[in-house]
């Protein structure tokens, strides 16, 4: 089945939306990153299931004192996140960042190559990406204690698609603080996806890919771009439960001019998490797009800038910088 117009959309935003934050991010940064900041980004690799290693990146705080750390899960895509990294995080002074990235992506071939390699495709769907993480984030936890690295508050960051399983990765951070979604509406999948298809008039499209996933195709067929597996578990996979009973702050990030996630999608998750016995806030910002850029304005930048509000008076919560 050739990727539709409609749902190539959809499934394509992360990569772009992520290459216009970074254009946009503080300049400063990548001068220091190219001229060798101790605090620039490294490439390394943590293990996840046997056999398998997950491509990370580590930049330690860029300003003293360490206040606080951020690991993030990215979204969709087989590129890599290392020629942006200094410029996407530049706003994040205060804090470690410990990037996951998927096992098989092209690390060298930049954030938005051309074409997945089929073992990418094949290796990507949510329930290996959760195991993965998990893993990588049990040896993360394990070496730090080893080190005697300091022990501060931790922040989950999901990007888009990789806020679908920070949920089931809250358990393997130690001092973990709260979840930050962003770019993504808290609703399961099927549901949003489902959402965004009505959108585009695609209805169809995401019909037949039920049909195709229903039927007794082998995991490994590829249709739409993806393999029957990742169509699959994105079919069963629930994050609104977790995310609605965890015991820990949510903060979701989002922009008016989302042509990713519909309006219904995040106005359906809100409606819900009111009265959150944890805390949920969120924050919309006019006229931004998936990426959180709009015209004069950079999102993510923004975004870092409130956490690093949160992190001089963390006792106070998560989302006490939005009640400002």
């Amino acid at each position: 089945m050739p990727v539709s117009r409609s749902v190539a959309l959809w499934l394509a935003g992360f990569s772009s939306a992520l290459l216009l934050a970074a254009g946009t991010a503080n300049a400063q940064a990548a001068r220091e990153s190219r001229a060798g900041d101790a605090t620039a980004f490294q490439r390394a690799a943590l293990p996840g299931l046997p056999g398998t290693e997950l491509p990370v990146l580590r930049r330690e705080a860029r300003t003293p004192p360490l206040r606080f750390r951020v690991i993030v899960v990215p979204g969709s895509g087989c590129g890599s996140m290392a020629e942006i990294a200094p410029r996407y995080f530049a706003g994040l002074l205060h804090a470690q960042v410990l990037v996951l990235q998927k096992p098989g992506i092209d690390v060298g071939a930049g954030l938005s190559p051309p074409h997945c390699a089929d073992t990418f495709i094949q290796a990507d769907r949510l329930s290996l990406w959760r195991d993965n993480a998990r893993a990588a984030l049990r040896a993360d936890a394990q070496a730090r204690a080893a080190q005697g690295e300091p022990s501060v508050p931790t922040l989950l960051v999901g990007i888009s698609e990789g806020a679908e399983i920070l949920p089931a990765l809250a358990a393997e951070v130690p001092q973990l603080a709260g979840l930050v979604l962003l770019s993504a509406s808290g609703l399961d999948p099927l549901e949003a996806g489902a959402l965004q298809a009505r959108r585009l008039g695609a209805r169809k499209e995401w019909e037949a890919l039920g049909a195709a996933q229903a039927a007794g195709a082998p995991d490994a067929t590829v249709v739409q771009g993806r393999s029957l597996g990742y169509w699959r578990d994105l079919w069963r996979w629930q994050v609104t439960q977790p995310l609605l009973q965890g015991p820990w702050p949510v903060m979701r990030i989002a922009g008016e001019a989302d042509a990713l996630v519909p309006p219904e999608a995040y106005a359906r998750f809100a409606a819900q998490a009111q009265g959150r016995a944890a805390g949920f806030c969120a924050s919309t910002l006019p006229d931004a797009d998936h990426g959180l850029q709009a015209p004069g304005r950079d999102g993510v930048q923004w975004l870092w800038a409130l956490l690093e509000q949160w992190a001089r008076a963390p006792e106070d919560g998560l989302c006490a910088p939005l009640r400002r």
